[in-house]
């Protein structure tokens, strides 16, 4: 009761996505195809794809795509 009331959402993982250890993937978070989560990242909501994304809470460091 004291943490307050819980939450049920749906995560989306898309495909190849790579998760590093300890990562965290909050309720609702969206996570697009072909992103990279580095360790000990705080997933808050959503990921565009192909992107590498880090930190608490977790933004985008770079674009994957080639160029």
């Amino acid at each position: 009761m004291r943490a307050g009331e819980s939450t049920s959402l749906p995560i989306y993982v898309g495909n190849g996505v790579w998760i590093g250890a300890a990562a965290l993937i909050l309720p609702g978070a969206v996570i697009g195809s072909g992103t990279v989560i580095a360790a000990g990242a705080v997933v808050t909501g959503r990921c565009d794809e192909n992107s590498l994304y880090g930190g608490v809470p977790a933004r985008k460091i770079r674009d994957l795509t080639d160029e």
